[in-house]
């Protein structure tokens, strides 16, 4: 057996620091809820780090890890329930690092455990996340552990208007900043996310009023801040590409794009965020072909060793960017589709038509290089060991939550990373960044190797969810059971809850 030091870092190596929280019953039937008795699984292959350790087996009492070990080392505690793991591989629960989840909880909450993924950081902070994360930890929602941002807090005239349904902070000078910093905190929010359209004066404010509070901040890379100003600053992660992307070109190329950024504009009076997304997209797209065009490999190296150097991790949301950047490549007959309500799978062409219509075939093209450009960043940001989080943008139109994860671990192998790191990127990487715990029995059954082929993430044997195994029939009747509500839920009523009622888009 191990002593108590070896198993806390063996422990932490094979759980990737893995959960928060405990899940419960969107039904009985589906409940996750630890129960009294030992759990023992054993003759399992455990995936640590970049090895595949065979016959292992992993004590839990309740909803902890007790112990990780050669599986004839390990007695059989009396009244344990045994489940023979042989031939089959062991890794932690997923984390989704970028999502913005919304309909009824009754399907929201459970798809995300169901798939695998047994953390979210929630990245559009509502009362609402807050009351589910309570749910699933008094054992009365299955879900997973939420870790939750505080409303956006963007500049004037932000990317979003009232459509939404959710709230966005406007700050327009240090002032309202601070403000809204000490606001976000007493609400509960677990970090501040900064969007695109924030001042210099507003953003610094905001980073430091953060870090007077103790608070942490991630999001955008504002368009007025460079993305060296947010490393040294402590933005904890930088979502999307599109601000790496513009800060790689030559010197002569970056003064004239952040001239061309500084006259981005919105017109205030649009009251569709999509329709301001557009405008935005547009303007933005326009810029990013010419830090293409006059890319600088040694810039760009320089700069991702100093955001390594600053511990800023990076979200690079392929999924997301996929789906706008290759709209016709969109997976429209996907059958995870199921899992969602139906009235949210039939907003997404007219959203989609919104955000990406009216490109000519030069614009699309176009577009379509500057995707190809950002795998190239993300094996340039690798290779520098900017860590990188899978995030999918879940929220987002034909991203079914929980799956689509799976889809962000394959993109981020189509960009040249090795499956070992693929992996790190959905379970260690995330898992210390949010600080979850190390003993936190959260686990996912795989029929085949996930280090031979990324894609066998999506062979789900079983999920250990908080202590409590869910077998393949076991699981497969929930999501039976959860595709059976998706398709009995009804639009919210227009005084819904602001996360059942607003539109998907990206953020």
């Amino acid at each position: 057996m191990l002593d108590r030091r070896q198993l806390l870092g063996t422990t932490a190596a094979i759980t990737g620091a893995a959960l928060l929280g405990s899940t419960g019953p969107a039904r009985a039937a589906a409940s996750p809820r630890a129960g009294t008795r030992p759990l023992l699984l054993t003759h399992a292959t455990l995936i640590d780090g970049h090895r595949t350790l065979p016959d292992r087996a992993i004590l839990i009492r309740g909803d902890r890890v007790v112990a990780v070990d050669r599986t004839a080392q390990i007695a059989i505690p009396p009244r344990a329930t045994v489940v023979d793991l042989r031939g089959k591989y062991v890794i932690p629960g997923l984390v989704e690092s970028h999502a913005h989840t919304s309909g009824p909880k009754e399907v929201a909450a459970p798809v995300f455990p169901l798939a695998g993924v047994t953390a979210v950081r929630e990245m559009w902070g509502q009362p609402v996340h807050h009351d589910w994360r309570r749910e699933v930890a008094a054992g009365k929602l299955l879900g997973p552990r939420w870790v939750i941002a505080s409303q956006i807090l963007d500049g004037p005239p932000t990317l979003f208007t009232n459509d939404t349904g959710s709230e966005v902070i406007e700050v327009r000078d240090e002032a309202q900043a601070r403000r809204a910093v000490r606001r976000v905190r007493q609400e509960g929010a677990d970090f501040v996310k900064v969007y695109s359209r924030l001042s210099p004066p507003a953003y610094r404010a905001i980073v430091h009023e953060a870090r007077r509070l103790g608070i942490r901040v991630a999001g955008h890379c504002p368009d007025a801040v460079t993305i060296a100003e947010c490393a040294a600053a402590g933005q904890q992660t930088i979502e999307h590409l599109h601000a790496l992307l513009l800060a790689t070109a030559t010197p002569a190329a970056e003064r004239e794009i952040r001239r061309r950024l500084a006259e981005v504009r919105l017109d205030p009076r649009e009251p569709s965020s999509l329709k301001r997304y557009n405008t935005w997209f547009r303007q933005v797209h326009a810029i990013e072909h010419e830090a293409v065009r006059h890319y600088d490999p040694e810039r760009t190296r320089a700069l991702f060793d100093r955001l390594a150097a600053h511990g800023t991790r990076v979200v690079p949301t392929l999924s997301v960017h996929h789906s706008l950047e290759c709209p016709d490549e969109l997976p429209t007959h996907q059958e995870e589709s199921k899992y969602v309500p139906p009235w949210m799978v039939a907003e997404w062409p007219a959203t989609w038509e919104t955000l990406t219509g009216n490109r000519t075939p030069r614009e699309a093209a176009m577009i379509r290089r500057i995707y190809v450009h950002r795998l190239r960043l993300v094996a340039e940001l690798h290779r520098s060991g900017v860590e990188l989080l899978a995030g999918t943008d879940t929220g987002t139109g034909y991203l079914v939550p929980g799956f689509s994860l799976h889809g962000e671990l394959a993109l981020l192998a189509e960009a040249g990373l090795p499956a070992h790191r693929v992996l790190a990127s959905a379970t260690t990487a995330p898992a210390r960044m949010l600080r979850l715990p190390e003993q936190r029995a959260d686990f996912v059954v795989l029929d085949a190797d996930p280090l031979a082929d990324i894609r066998h993430t999506r062979r789900i044997a079983g999920v250990v969810a908080a202590g409590r195994y869910l077998d393949r029939g076991e699981r497969e009747r929930a999501l039976a059971e959860l595709a059976r509500a998706a398709a009995a839920s009804e639009p919210p009523a227009p005084a819904a809850t602001a996360a059942a009622a607003r539109p998907s888009r990206c953020c």
